[in-house]
Order: structure tokens, then C-alpha cells, then sequence
């Protein structure tokens, strides 16, 4: 019989009140919420609800569940809301099974959604296809919480009927659907607000880039969730809407990689927030509560009654986190895990030949100009450019010294002719860095200054079975990925520091972005435009259309 009796200020996000006591759980369960005195005491540390991801792809932290949970309990972290479609769309339902099963063998809770687009779009080749009968199976699970967000937008605005499908499975279960509509506006956000949605289902959004777009959303009837990951950062845009709409707000990471996850989570948003001015029950309903509510997870919200889900934190300025509970075992305390590391197996679909310098040969067709993708900073999103490209013996080159770069996609799952093109922003200099974590379908993906480089960067990868990349001269880098070419099966902690060496690496040679390989995973988004490249060529997400490869 586990008991704990914890002193310390309690903060009662519901009522909107703090006052000194104490709580007593047993059996994961608290069982009392006692009061000493109205008013806080400032000698002692405050007790609160604990922090929810309320969207997360796990795989993006290119960890297995299992050491994700280890290293976000140290941050105040006791669930997450994850949507599983990256490894769905590498090895399908059983990749989803694949996380759940890991995720069970520790103390955290993990919130799984049914994949709702694999593969993302018929414009490129996944490992895997996800229909109608699929994702109703996998909604029938206990552990499968709601659908995973419709990024087929154009689906849902013209009612396609296995878009509509998917949607009502969800509804006749009674679990909501998770949106993804990237700058939808006006009678658009109406209207797919509306497709997601149903009676006391609303959807939610976690693509907004502006205020003015996530208010056309709110006023639809969506909930946002405020993004702030290890690309897209969309914290200081949309922060202030907090204010007004406080039970209509979550936060949440969405893609977030080792070496942040290491850093902190979901409470550094909370200690930005309130900075802001923003009331700390505000702030904390969005971290807490919100999601909890939403998705109907079984996360106790601090009550007596509840599963003993919280944490201890010094302040209720930095959120530096002494203690987290999660139905009332002790989880982490003062910055270490207490989750032991536990044995995990390896699942994948990698099955293409090492390629040769050639192989990554662009022909010129002659073309004054060319379509070449600017990446941004800090955003999913990116700009087309018109520019004219550097030929040497009639072939299209990177050109270093204006920052154009060759980029190129190899289908992972069988032998096939590259997908190439050109972007700019990467600023490398020398060498190249590659990825097979690339959303969504997880082919390889590699950028940089000759087709020597991007061939040694690649073939590390191909030898591997997934992993990141950075060659330069006589210098290599690699993570290897063995889970599904997208998670380490090694320590946490260790993988973040390898991820931090591998980083720096791809700076020295010249990368002025904030995570060059996460903005790289994110150039064969489709879903997102403008300008992506997938396996089948260059693809304007505006028209949803490919237009074209180079190859």
C-alpha cells in the first residue's frame, strides 16, 4: 500500500486559488486536500495539476515512448496527447501497436490517436496505407483516445467521402477529431470546423501561424493549441489569445527533438506565459486542464477522488520542477528520472541499395529560371522562389555562394529514381547533412553542396536503416535510428547529446537555422506549403499538385 503525505502550496487551478496544505494520496488516488492556511506560504513550493503535450509526435524526439516518458517527467510532464502517424506510415497498424505496447511498460501516460492520412497524400510513397476499416479498428481501442489530425483539408471542404468516413468513426465513438488546417480563413475555417466536429466534439488546430487566423478558428467553434516545437514556433504569435479564451487554449510541442525534450517541456511555455502577465490560472488551465477535458483522458485534475497526477514546483514564475507524481509514484525529483530505461525491441521497413554519386545527378532542361524552396526559420511553412540555377556540363548544382542548395528525396522502401530540387536557407557551406525522419512518409531526405557529399550523407543512412547524417570532408556524423528509421532505442539522454553533437555539426559547416534537421524533416511535408519535395517531384501545396519533378 503506497502512501505520501506532500506539504506545500495548493494550487487549485479549477477554483482559482492558492492556499497552504497539504495533500495525502494512497493507492494512486488522492485521497485529501487539506488547507493550513488561506494564504500561500512563501517557505514552502506549490502543488499543482501536472503538464500535458496536448499534441506530440513522439517520434519526432527520435525516442521510443518509453525513454520520451523518462525525460519529460523530469519537466512536470504526466501525458501526452500523441498522434502515432509518423511510424504508421513507415510500418502501419503495427507501428501503432508497436507504441502503445512500449508506452504501457512505464509509469506515464500516453493518449494514442488513430492516424487519420497515411499515407499524408497520393504524392508520395509511405510504407504503409491506412483506410476506413483501419482507423475504425484502432478507434475501437481503449488506449486510442480520438482521431488524429485531417490534414487532408481539401478532403473535409469537399466532403470526400473516405475523408467523411474516417470523421464520423471517430463521432460514433464519441472521440473527438484532430484538425490540421494550415492558413485557412473565413467560411474556409467555417467550414472545416464544421466537417471535423461534432454535437459537444469540437475539433482543434495546432497549425496557426497568425492570430488573426486562429480567432477565424475560435470563432468557428476549434480549440487551439499553441505550438511552440523544435521548428515551428508559434508561442509568440498567438499567446495573447489566451487572455480571452481561456478554456479554448492547449499547449503543445507537436515536433520536439532530444536534445529539447532534455531542456524542458510544456512548463517552459508556462513560465513565458506568465512573464507575459498572463494570469498563472489561465496559464495553467491551457497546461492542465484543457486537454484533459477535451480528449477525456484519464488524468486526475488535481481533486480529491482523482488519480494522484501532479507535480511540485519552486515558483509559479519558472516552474523548475522539484517533484512529479504520476498516480502517486514518485516519478522524478530534482532534475533526475526515476523511470528506469526498459528493453526494447526494433520494428522497420528500409529496403533500398546504396546509391552512387550519379544518382543524384539533376539534368538542365535549359530553364532561365527554376522553383526553388525557401525554408524559414522557426516555421513549417515556406515561400516559392524563382531564381536562375547554376549549370555546370548540363546539370543543375548547387550554388554555394548565393545559398541555393540541392535537395533530394530517395524512396526508403524500394529502389527508385531520386526526386530533386532546389532550396534555399540552409546555408551550408561544405558537405551535407541527411534525414530519414521525413514527414510524413519517412523517405530519405538530404541537403547539400555536391552530389558526392549528399551520396555519402545518404548511403551512412541506407547502411544504417535510418538514422541523421552530417559529412564534411573527412568528418561524419551519424545517430543511428533502428526503430522504423525514426527512433533510437538507446538511453535518452545519451541520444540527446549525440543529437546535440550532430547539430552543431551541421553549423559549423555553415547552417545558420535554429534545427537544421528538423527544418530538413519538414521540406517533404506536402501538407504544408508552399513549395515541398516528395519522392514523386516538387510539390505546390496551395494547388495541391505536383508540378513537376527534376530529375
Amino acid at each position: 500500500m503506497h502512501k505520501s503525505n506532500i506539504k506545500g502550496n495548493i494550487v487549485d487551478v479549477l477554483r482559482e486559488r492558492i492556499y497552504s496544505g497539504f495533500v495525502e494520496s494512497e493507492n494512486g488516488k488522492i485521497i485529501k486536500i487539506g488547507r493550513v492556511q488561506d494564504e500561500p506560504d512563501e517557505t514552502l513550493p506549490f502543488i499543482l495539476p501536472g503538464f500535458i503535450d496536448s499534441h506530440v509526435h513522439i517520434e519526432s524526439s527520435m525516442l521510443i515512448p518509453s525513454e520520451f516518458a523518462r525525460l519529460a517527467v523530469v519537466h512536470g510532464t504526466v501525458a501526452t496527447v500523441s498522434d502515432p502517424h509518423e511510424i504508421a506510415n513507415v510500418c502501419g497498424v503495427e507501428g501503432v501497436a508497436y507504441m502503445i505496447e512500449n508506452g504501457r511498460k512505464v509509469p506515464f501516460k500516453f493518449n494514442f490517436g488513430a492516424p487519420s492520412c497515411v499515407p499524408a497524400t497520393v504524392f508520395e510513397t509511405a510504407g504503409a496505407t491506412l483506410g476506413v476499416s483501419e482507423v475504425a479498428a484502432l478507434l475501437q481501442h481503449p488506449e486510442i483516445k480520438y482521431l488524429s489530425e485531417m490534414m487532408n483539408f481539401p478532403g473535409v471542404l469537399m466532403n470526400d467521402p473516405e475523408v467523411m468516413q474516417k470523421i464520423k468513426a471517430a463521432h460514433d465513438l464519441g472521440k473527438p477529431v484532430d484538425g490540421h488546417a494550415p492558413g485557412l480563413r473565413g467560411a474556409d475555417a467555417e467550414q472545416y470546423a464544421k466537417g471535423i466536429a461534432a454535437v459537444n466534439l469540437p475539433g482543434t488546430d495546432h497549425e496557426c501561424f497568425t492570430k488573426e487566423e486562429a480567432l477565424d478558428k475560435l470563432q468557428a467553434g476549434m480549440k487551439i493549441l499553441i505550438r511552440e516545437g523544435s521548428a515551428a514556433k508559434n508561442f509568440e504569435a498567438l499567446i495573447d489569445l489566451l487572455n480571452d479564451y481561456p478554456d479554448d487554449i492547449m499547449f503543445c510541442s507537436d515536433d520536439k527533438h532530444p536534445d529539447s525534450l532534455a531542456a524542458g517541456h510544456i512548463n517552459q511555455l508556462c513560465a513565458r506565459a506568465v512573464a507575459k502577465g498572463i494570469s498563472v490560472f489561465k496559464v495553467l488551465k491551457a497546461a492542465c486542464i484543457n486537454p484533459v477535458l477535451h480528449y477525456k483522458l484519464d488524468v486526475g485534475l488535481f481533486e480529491e477522488g482523482a488519480a494522484a497526477d501532479f507535480i511540485v514546483v519552486k515558483d509559479l514564475n519558472h516552474f523548475e520542477v522539484l517533484q512529479t507524481f504520476i498516480n502517486g509514484t514518485l516519478v522524478a525529483e530534482q532534475g533526475k528520472t526515476l523511470i528506469a530505461p526498459v528493453a526494447a525491441s526494433i520494428i522497420n521497413n528500409f529496403n533500398c541499395a546504396p546509391r552512387t554519386p550519379d544518382f543524384f545527378a539533376l539534368p538542365s532542361d535549359g530553364s532561365k529560371t527554376i522553383p526553388v524552396i525557401e525554408a524559414l526559420d522557426g516555421q513549417l511553412i515556406t515561400h516559392q522562389l524563382l531564381l536562375e540555377p547554376k549549370v555546370v556540363d548540363g546539370f543543375y548544382v548547387s550554388d554555394v555562394e548565393r545559398d541555393i542548395l540541392k535537395m533530394v528525396v530517395v524512396n526508403r522502401y524500394t529502389d527508385a529514381k531520386v526526386a530533386g530540387a532546389f532550396v534555399r536557407n540552409f546555408g551550408i557551406k561544405q558537405g551535407a547533412i541527411a534525414s530519414s525522419v521525413a514527414h510524413d512518409s519517412h523517405n530519405i531526405i538530404a541537403v547539400g553542396v555536391d552530389d558526392e557529399s549528399i551520396s555519402r550523407a545518404v548511403n551512412k543512412l541506407i547502411a544504417a536503416k535510418g538514422g541523421v547524417s552530417a559529412v564534411a570532408g573527412a568528418e561524419e556524423q551519424l545517430i543511428p535510428l533502428p526503430v522504423a528509421g525514426l527512433m533510437s532505442n538507446a538511453n535518452g539522454y545519451e541520444v540527446a547529446a549525440a543529437y546535440t553533437q550532430i547539430d552543431a555539426m551541421a553549423k559549423k559547416i555553415g547552417s545558420g537555422l535554429a534545427a537544421p534537421f528538423m527544418t530538413l524533416s519538414f521540406m517533404a511535408l506536402l501538407v504544408i506549403p508552399d513549395l515541398k519535395l516528395s519522392d514523386k517531384g516538387l510539390f505546390d501545396g496551395r494547388r495541391f499538385e505536383l508540378i513537376g519533378p527534376k530529375s
